[in-house]
């Protein structure tokens, strides 16, 4: 893709052997660990690696947790994580973590940070050049506040905790620059009233995207997605509870059963805004229903 190997971290902590051996053909140097096994197999399969290692702060609240998968615990294995490399022959030069993917417990930045700068303390203690940070990812990139909120603690803290130039900042900011790069349009086509006492209680739209299309992210990422419809604008028009299902033969393939929308018709578009994040790079053909096209407009 044109990436320069210098500016690349192999930064999934559990790497197949046979992945270092092709970061070290293409001579990608910097790699991030979190458990002493990681260690043994770098020291084995590319020990001139330079090595990141990544500790647990979790977010008390957040879209996706990752602290059960990956990261060690800061105070009882870290340091002796940084001695097992200097044991090997094996060069340390940062230090990582990621709070949680969606992150809604701001001040959780503040905390992960300060736990850095103490082992980036003893990684120079122990002799070794500690040059790199990575805070993570999981960004909004759908709630400008939110982000300014986050923003505001992180350069703070950095400010407080790393005032030294010469420490290279690094994040993972893929949900900020795409959550809302993306509106999803979607045709309905079939509709059911569910009636009790003559009334239609609920509405349900089948339409032809789905949970294993596009809409995974409801499964995969825990999103909750907005419909909005194309209907001229009126503040009289009439919504009803509506329940909008995708289009596979699976009834678990629902988007979701609490939206609000006026009377539809089959043909009628249904948009769902911020789409952008984990939706179409995961999604399958399920069923013979394709991926969406995507189209791209100019904005004036």
């Amino acid at each position: 893709m044109g990436a320069s190997p210098e500016s690349i971290i192999f930064a999934n902590p559990c790497k197949p052997a046979s992945h270092l051996r092709y970061a070290k053909e293409k001579r990608i140097m910097t790699s991030t660990v979190d458990t002493e096994y990681e260690i043994y197999k770098i020291a084995k399969h590319y020990p001139e690696s330079n090595l990141v290692i990544r500790f647990l702060c979790e977010a008390k609240d957040a879209q996706c947790p990752l602290g059960d998968k990956f990261g060690c615990n800061a105070e009882a294995d870290a340091a002796s994580l940084m001695l097992l490399a200097k044991s090997l022959s094996l060069s340390v030069t940062g230090i990582s973590f990621h709070v949680g993917s969606g992150c809604n417990d701001f001040p959780a930045y503040n905390r992960a940070i300060s736990i850095a700068k103490n082992l980036f303390k003893f990684g120079e203690m122990i002799g070794y050049n500690m040059k790199i940070l990575d805070i993570g990812g999981g960004f909004p990139g759908a709630d400008d506040d939110k982000f300014a909120t986050i923003a505001e603690i992180v350069n703070t803290s950095l400010e407080k905790y790393f005032p030294d130039e010469n420490v290279e900042i690094i994040s993972e900011p893929g949900r900020f620059f795409v959550a809302s790069a993306y509106t999803l349009v979607c045709k309905i086509h079939a509709k059911r009233d569910v009636r009790s006492e003559k009334k239609a209680d609920l509405r349900m739209y089948y339409i032809n995207d789905g949970v294993y299309g596009s809409f995974n992210c409801i499964l995969y990422d825990h999103q909750k997605v907005t419909a909005e419809h194309f209907l001229e604008e009126n503040d009289n028009l009439q919504k009803f509870k509506t329940l909008i299902w995708g289009p596979s033969c699976d009834a678990l393939d629902k988007i979701t059963d609490d939206a609000y929308l006026p009377n539809l018709s089959c043909g009628d578009l249904i948009a769902f805004p911020n789409m952008g994040a984990y939706t179409v790079p995961i999604a399958s053909p399920f069923n013979g229903f394709l991926v969406p096209k995507t189209l791209y407009f100019k904005a004036n």
